[in-house]
């Protein structure tokens, strides 16, 4: 019999052997001056380099309006990736190998005459895939995509009826639109210029390991799969945590507000993948396609469902982590008498067959006790006969807690006898940890997302039915809470769990909520 080690690896099921292949091209980056630019995209293409996952040949072409020559720019990215990799210290000669595949290019974005001179720099290469294979990323403000895009099609550098031998693609980043109607709008305009297939809309939290790990959790384990239902499941809880403020942010945070900066796109995405049905295929319009009907499935709030089912919240002065934090009405930026939400609760309800009159609890907020996100998968309580009976209702339902960041990892909790002569029951858990099981550290989000732009795998991307779908949901809860301005039982303390109000969401239907905890 082979031993337990051989066995695990014979059984391993690789599913590489079918991922598209990354074809030689060039990578413009609008915005290459910016923070996004060198605290997460050349870190995310170094490291790739370095895993040799980058076409050969490659090239990758920096815009901005900023005065620096190709020397002067790569030096910059040199200091900020010795800042920001997530290995230490970069080997040199690895970096000296990689940069000779950058250029920087000054222009204007507004300015015709730069897309010009920038079509003159890629069509100046010797290579045919490195002058029609064009991946360009719009690291710059959302009010710029639309303006772009135009450019590069007027000059002939994005083609929307693209051939098969070469393709072009454009990647932008969010928010897309501040509400559905913009967000509508902004489609409108990119998708006359480019295919929807050549539109990668990134949501960085797609990128992780453990979202898209959930997938995999449900759809390659029938034991779970068949509990996935409204017949074993009695509430699922969604809860992404930070444990800073707003911070230099605050401008920002003044126009998005926690509904638009994170329900709108990372919240509503993992539900979308904790509830859609199974895909037809693993092609990504298939996965897609039944994340699209997810959202389409929950059930629009009025405005007196908005009252009942959707909580916000805003941080006052506290303590957090041992340290005094400042209220949001005192940070940079912000008013005085700002009304802006830094914490969302929300009691959302699907109505397809699977879900009827299961609630999903979401919930995000700002300057919280720690820094988490997790799924809480909450099972209906077991029948008040037998163990329940004799612990007069204490006996906690079973759970299964995915921990997205930090200390990844699956939890199942479950009941089991204390040792002893005595007949005691206490819930246990069984981990499954990422950094026990595989050890080795995962990727960034960016590394994967860009790959698959690459690659021209659109799964980990959002559609544009799918962008205005989520819309739908949040633009009534965003258009009651304008017109209104914040009760003493919507703030809450920095260092705390959110406001009173939170709790009165999932009080009414029995509920509590369940705080993720600081593992080691």
């Amino acid at each position: 019999m082979e031993p337990t080690d051989s066995l695990d690896e014979l059984l391993t099921c690789r599913l590489g052997a079918g991922r598209r292949p990354v074809m030689p091209c060039t990578l413009v980056i609008f915005g290459a001056s910016g923070d996004l630019t060198r605290r997460k995209l050349i870190p995310a293409l170094f490291h790739l380099f370095s895993e040799k996952q980058l076409p050969n040949p490659f090239r990758i072409i920096g815009f901005a309006r900023r005065d620096k020559t190709d020397t002067s720019w790569r030096e910059e990215l040199f200091a900020n990736l010795e800042q920001f990799s997530r290995t230490k210290p970069v080997d040199k000669e690895t970096w000296t190998a990689f940069a000779r595949n950058i250029s920087y290019h000054r222009g204007d974005l507004t300015d015709g005459s730069s897309y010009r001179s920038l079509k003159g720099l890629i069509t100046s290469s010797g290579d045919p895939h490195l002058r029609a294979n064009l991946l360009f990323y719009l690291a710059v403000s959302p009010s710029q995509f639309a303006g772009t895009v135009k450019h590069l099609s007027d000059t002939g550098l994005l083609t929307k009826n693209e051939g098969d031998a070469h393709w072009q693609r454009i990647v932008v980043e969010k928010p897309f639109g501040h509400d559905g109607a913009s967000a509508h709008l902004l489609n409108a305009s990119l998708t006359h210029h480019a295919h929807e297939k050549q539109i990668y809309r990134i949501d960085h939290y797609l990128g992780k390991e453990t979202v898209q790990n959930i997938l995999v959790f449900r759809f390659s384990n029938a034991i779970f799969e068949e509990l996935w239902t409204r017949r074993s499941i009695d509430h699922i809880q969604i809860t992404v945590s930070e444990q800073g403020g707003v911070g230099s942010r605050g401008g920002y945070y003044e126009e998005a507000g926690a509904l638009r900066d994170m329900v709108q796109n990372h919240l509503l995405q993992v539900l979308s993948l904790i509830a859609m049905e199974p895909p037809v295929t693993l092609e990504d319009e298939s996965i897609r396609d039944e994340k699209v009907k997810l959202l389409q499935s929950i059930r629009p709030m009025r405005e007196e469902d908005v009252v009942q089912s959707a909580v916000r919240g805003q941080y006052f002065a506290g303590i957090v982590n041992g340290k005094m934090q400042t209220a949001y009405r005192q940070e940079n930026k912000v008013s005085p008498t700002s009304n802006v939400e830094t914490y969302v609760g929300l009691k959302l309800f699907v109505d397809n067959w699977r879900w009827s009159e299961v609630p999903f609890y979401l919930r995000t907020g700002k300057n919280l006790p720690l820094s988490a996100s997790e799924v809480r998968i909450q099972f209906r309580p077991v029948p008040n006969v037998l163990f329940a009976a004799q612990c007069h209702h204490d006996l906690e339902p079973n759970a299964i807690t995915l921990r997205l960041q930090p200390n990844e990892g699956i939890h199942l909790q479950f009941h089991g006898k204390i040792p002893g002569n005595s007949m005691e029951l206490r819930p246990v858990r069984m981990r499954f940890g990422y950094d026990t099981e595989f050890g080795a550290h995962t990727a960034e989000a960016y590394e994967r997302l860009l790959l698959e732009a690459l690659a021209g795998d659109a799964t980990l991307f959002i559609r544009r039915d799918e962008v205005e779908a989520a819309w739908k949901v949040v633009d009534p809860i965003r258009q009651c809470w304008t017109a209104d301005p914040l009760s003493n039982r919507e703030f809450y303390a920095a260092g705390t769990w959110g406001p009173e109000a939170s709790d009165d969401l999932l009080g009414g239907s029995g509920h509590v909520w369940r705080n993720p905890a600081s593992y080691p």
